[in-house]
Parts: structure tokens; C-alpha cells; sequence
């Protein structure tokens, strides 16, 4: 499988969030592949959306999202959990997509092991979950996806444009419009 490019980073974040529902998310540990498709994403597009990072300008956590589209920008929230995002558009202009759930493909026990044995709709559905599932934190941030051997997105299936459901955003403290924007994407059936 060939991993996506960073040409295809490099498009304007709401293509990226669409486009990668039905992309491969892989996490190698210790040698093993851990995967999943993706299922849910959503978009955070410059200083001027409040729910995205950068609302606040460039700071030392948002520096990532600032630089090179195909890296890795992960943070830490409410003090337990990681979010991963892949970083979009162009250097120089935050961006980036939140990936928030994957349906597990390899390393399946391993996925079950780090998540405690839930049920099996419930181990990777929420970004938080998927950080867990597949030992992605902090130590990954600034990654380059295009390059790391060990998180990187691969081609799998592009998502059938009448199986993506479009929605706002979730759980986000911001303004109305930016809890209004239609910036949630969810490959139908599989969350």
C-alpha cells in the first residue's frame, strides 16, 4: 500500500477531511501494524474559526499547525486525553484535520489490550479512544506522516461520496458560528 502523499496534505482542509474517510490510519509498535480505516474526521481552518487551536495565534502547542502540511499535530486535553490531526493546506496557514474514530483492521488484539477489552464499537470511536487504541501521544507530535515508519496514513478506498454524512462540529467551546459549521464528516454506518 502507498501512503498518502503530501500533495494530497496540501489540499484546503475540507477536501483533506472528506478525503481521508476510507484512508488507512497505521501505527507501528515494536514492529507490529496497528490499523483502522478512518470513519470520522473534522476540520479546523485558521486563526479565524474559534473552535480551532490557533484562534489565539501562533503559539508553542500550535506551532506544528503553522508549518509543513503531513505532520502530526497531537495534543493533550482535559488532562487525559490525546487527539491526533494531521496538518493541511500550506505553510505558514493553520490548518489541520481532527481525526476522531477509525474502524480497527490490524493489531486488533493489541488495539483490545491497550483499551481495556471494551466492546468492539467502542474501541476506537472518539479521537481520545483511537490515541489510546493505538499508543499515539505527544512524543508523535510534529511527526511527518509522509516520511515516519512509525504513523503515517496509507491509500486504502476513497469513501463513496453518497456514504459521507456531513455534520457541525462536536463538543467544541466556541462561538455559534463556529459550532454551526458543517466541519464533521462520517463515513456512513461505521460509527
Amino acid at each position: 500500500m502507498s501512503r498518502l502523499t503530501r500533495d494530497f496534505y496540501a489540499q484546503d482542509t475540507l477536501s483533506v477531511a472528506r478525503e481521508l474517510l476510507g484512508q488507512r490510519l497505521v501505527r507501528v509498535i515494536d514492529k507490529e501494524r496497528l490499523s483502522g480505516l478512518i470513519v470520522e474526521t473534522e476540520a479546523y481552518i485558521g486563526e479565524e474559526d474559534r473552535a480551532c487551536h490557533a484562534s489565539r495565534g501562533r503559539t508553542p502547542r500550535t506551532e506544528v499547525m503553522y508549518g509543513p502540511p503531513g505532520h502530526a499535530y497531537i495534543y493533550f486535553i482535559y488532562g487525559m486525553y490525546h487527539c491526533l490531526n494531521v496538518v493541511t493546506d500550506r505553510v505558514g496557514f493553520p490548518a489541520a484535520v481532527l481525526i476522531r474514530g477509525i474502524q480497527p483492521q490490524e493489531g486488533v488484539e493489541y488495539v483490545r489490550q491497550n483499551r481495556g477489552f471494551p466492546l468492539e464499537r467502542e474501541l476506537t470511536n472518539g479521537p481520545g479512544k483511537l490515541c489510546q487504541a493505538l499508543a499515539i501521544d505527544q512524543s508523535l507530535n510534529g511527526l511527518d506522516l509522509c516520511q515516519s515508519a512509525l504513523l503515517f496514513i496509507e491509500e486504502a478506498r476513497a469513501a463513496d461520496p453518497e456514504d459521507i454524512e456531513v455534520t457541525p462540529r462536536i463538543g467544541i467551546r466556541a462561538d455559534e458560528v463556529a459550532k454551526r459549521r458543517p466541519w464533521r464528516f462520517l463515513l456512513g454506518g461505521k460509527v
